[in-house]
């Protein structure tokens, strides 16, 4: 039985055979399909897209390609591979076939492949070793460039014999997900696909990403680092290299800030229709690295003019141009919501193609105008729809949720900080409790990435878990968060655990004062930064009675070269050496733990770059040291994000059972 198959069986299993509602719980997680990449057919009949189902019985995620009817919504599987994965398709010129990545190969690695246009039996093209992580096809669809990592430890044959040394010369040499990084670059290959010959395009010491053919399929343009100087300032810039393997690049950007890279996920620069212009977003000043709302750009090619179009106080992702060359579709982050956006390129004006509370996090642009977005409310996860006067779903793949699961809805709440600044969060309350009528509910803090990131209106399937079990959940954007400009963002700059700290307590003062929550009974919890912010909460706020920290870390002159954030840290907090008042201020949950008494579980990824297990486990150990109730609970091999069902279960099960035993002293 294949895993869409299993789910759609695992589903109909859990419908209540008289239509009552169930509660949502944490196995409910895995039970969610993830919609991403859309992009049409090029006459605009249908789209294709990727969905991402949890396979129970192997434990593993796996993806699969979809098409959808413009016109009607009618949707169909295009792949049924339940030990594999397909993503990024992209149809040829011609609509005749479709390419996408798949992991099917048997060496393993990642590859192209192809299949008809209809669907039907795939093949395998390429053949790179390592494996190929991005690619784009040629207008002519005669080539591809692609992504590979290139280098001595690329591809190396296992023969039984240890590995050998890794040998690091590089000043950022780790990665979540590429762990240490000796001397692999990823690079730019051309590949012929009737030859299945490939070249490698662009070479140098630093990564290569995110290539964009010009239309006329002469050019190619792609971010990546001038020189040493630029990477250690995260300094990415926009290259144009003509499609000939040794041909010169030549950078076209001329900010000294993060071009097309604001936060280290490469965004694919954009060419006008008629080939004479690029756009794409550029961060502010390098030190500011990722709490600076990242700004259109549009540069000439010929001449090399630069300018910023609409500059906004809010970040902008993904723009692409308009089939006339006069306006760019993009999405735009606003307060708690992310909307797609046409900005005029002439006046500059603004027209918000979506609005209301929702959370945009992809489109498609077709022929004729005709538009999708990929967007989700605090109702429903992502779902693929129509931008027209009355939308229209085009591929739904959790409407079970609403027919068989009993929800709760999300409420807006704004409050002031001590300071008197005006903090916003999201509030979601538990249904009832019949045999305890007219009782408080306890209270989970829930603390977002980042820092700057936010709770937005989209669905918090936690979230639901949480409040489906009895709890009410509050989530706060505190200063730090995104969406509220750059002022709000950078308020909490080299001095964390301050000002977040406070907007978070008065969030738990607003909702004790409204008589929504006992205040006797408050837990934290939260990944990453979310993780570290918790940190900071237990040691500063005593009403905090339980907490859940994942991912996070307290100690910073011991992660200082151990995670990936090299540059980060010392554009924001300077060296250890250098700034030991700095990093001493930032660290005060591990250096000065006597106000904690919160009892605290920590969880952490066993090959984790991003948040390293270390982070948790000197907390874990200073806390089991001063005889506080705590647990470390490591996943093994899992980077940053959790993407095994199992442990993505697991993770909520444990937040559920230490929240029950410290909340309610109730043990299962």
């Amino acid at each position: 039985m294949n895993s869409l198959m299993m789910l759609a069986a695992a589903i109909a299993q859990q419908a209540p055979a008289s239509g009552e509602l169930q509660p949502f719980t944490a196995s409910d997680l895995n039970r969610i399909a993830e919609v991403a990449s859309p992009t049409f057919l090029p006459d605009g009949s249908a789209l294709l897209y990727v969905v991402t189902t949890a396979d129970i019985a192997a434990d593993k995620k796996t993806s699969d390609l979809w098409r959808t009817d413009w016109a009607t919504g009618s949707k169909r599987a295009l792949t049924r591979t339940p030990k594999l994965n397909e993503w990024l398709p992209i149809p040829s010129p011609d609509g005749k076939r479709i390419y996408f990545l798949s992991d099917g190969a048997k060496d393993e690695t990642t590859q192209l492949w192809v299949m008809p246009g209809r669907g039907g039996r795939a093949r395998q093209l390429t053949r790179v070793p390592g494996g190929i992580s991005d690619y784009q096809l040629s207008p002519d669809g005669k080539r591809i460039v692609a992504v590979a990592e290139v280098g001595t430890a690329v591809a190396v044959p296992a023969n039984g014999r240890p590995a050998p040394p890794i040998v690091i010369d590089r000043f950022r040499f780790k990665e979540d997900g590429r762990g240490r990084i000796d001397d692999r670059v990823t690079q730019l290959l051309l590949i012929d696909l009737g030859s299945g010959k490939a070249q490698q395009l662009t070479r140098g010491g630093f990564d290569s990403s995110a290539p964009s053919w010009s239309p006329d399929g002469r050019q190619i343009a792609f971010v990546s680092y001038a020189d040493e100087a630029a990477n250690r300032l995260t300094d990415s810039d926009i290259f144009i290299v003509a499609a000939e393997p040794g041909a010169a690049p030549r950078k076209v950007s001329q900010s000294r800030n993060a071009d097309n890279d604001p936060a280290g996920t490469p965004m694919r620069p954009s060419w006008s229709p008629d080939g004479r212009q690029i756009a794409w977003v550029t961060g502010g000043e390098a030190k500011w690295i990722y709490y600076a709302p990242h700004q259109l750009s549009v540069a000439d090619v010929a001449s090399g003019t630069l300018r910023e179009v609409a500059r906004i106080d809010r970040f902008t992702y993904s723009p692409r141009w308009t089939a006339d060359g006069r306006s760019i579709i993009a999405l735009i982050e606003q307060d708690r919501d992310t909307w797609l956006a046409k900005i005029d390129l002439a006046s500059g004006g603004v027209n918000y193609l979506t609005t209301g509370k929702r959370l945009a996090a992809d489109f498609a642009i077709g022929p004729d105008g005709r538009m999708a977005v990929l967007d989700g409310t605090g109702d429903a996860p992502y779902a693929l729809r129509s931008v027209e006067t009355i939308p229209r779903v085009l591929a739904d793949h959790n409407d079970w949720l609403g027919q068989n699961r009993r929800l709760s809805q999300i409420q807006d709440v704004s409050f002031l900080s001590n300071d008197g600044t005006e903090i916003h969060g999201l509030l979601m309350l538990p249904p009832p409790d019949p045999d305890k009528p007219g009782s408080k509910p306890p209270l989970v803090v829930q603390v977002h990435g980042g820092p700057v990131s936010q709770f937005s209106h989209e669905f918090q399937d936690q979230w639901q878990v949480l409040a489906a079990h009895g709890y009410s959940v509050l989530g706060v954007n505190p200063r730090g968060s995104s969406g509220r400009g750059f002022d709000f963002s950078r308020a909490i700059y080299a001095d964390w655990g301050v000002l977040d700290v406070q907007d978070l307590k008065a969030g738990i003062d607003h909702v004790i004062s409204r008589g929504l929550v006992d205040a006797d009974r408050i837990g934290i919890g939260g990944w990453s930064y979310g993780g570290i912010l918790t940190n900071y909460m237990i040691a500063s706020d005593p009403r905090i009675k339980a907490a859940v920290s994942g991912a996070g870390a307290s100690n910073f002159v011991s992660l200082w070269g151990v995670d990936q954030y090299i540059r980060e840290y010392e554009q924001e907090l300077g060296t250890p050496w250098g700034n030991p008042d700095v990093y001493a201020r930032v660290s005060y949950p591990f250096l000065k733990p006597q106000s904690i008494s919160a009892p605290t579980l920590f969880l952490c990824a066993g090959a984790d770059a991003n948040v390293p297990c270390e982070g948790a486990e000197q907390m874990y150990q200073m806390l089991r040291s001063r005889n506080i109730s705590t647990r470390l609970v490591v996943y093994p091999e899992e980077n940053h994000g959790l993407t095994v069902p199992s442990y993505i279960e697991d993770r909520m099960t444990r937040t559920l059972d230490w929240f029950d035993l410290h909340l309610r002293k109730k043990q299962r």
